[in-house]
């Protein structure tokens, strides 16, 4: 098999499994209105607990970091706070402490 023929299959391998992957609850969930109630549990807890992890994986550098890398983190992390407060729109958070956290990168 090329390479090339390794890598394609790959890929479709690779969509499929994604694609079955986002098609199975609603195949599991088809035509019912209400959640089961560990789904709801799970609906409610997940999102601040992903973010909280997300979080913390993002600061465990900081104390070992140079100054001007732990301050864009720092800096990053406060404008992504504040803009979610403002606006309650996390694509605009966070796409906006990405930029803020990059653009001080380029300037140290």
């Amino acid at each position: 098999m090329s390479r090339t023929a390794y890598l394609l299959l790959a890929v479709l391998i690779c969509a499929a499994c994604t694609l079955l992957l986002r098609a199975v609850p609603f195949l599991l969930f088809r035509g019912r209105r209400d959640l089961p109630p560990a789904m709801r549990r799970l609906a409610v807890k997940l999102p601040p607990a992903i973010i909280a992890v997300l979080v913390v994986y993002c600061m465990k550098g900081l104390p070992g970091s140079d100054g001007g890398t732990a301050a864009a983190t720092l800096i990053a992390a406060a404008v992504v706070v504040a803009l979610h407060l403002w606006k309650r729109n996390t694509l605009v958070s966070i796409a906006a402490g990405t930029a803020v956290y990059m653009a001080l990168l380029r300037m140290m």
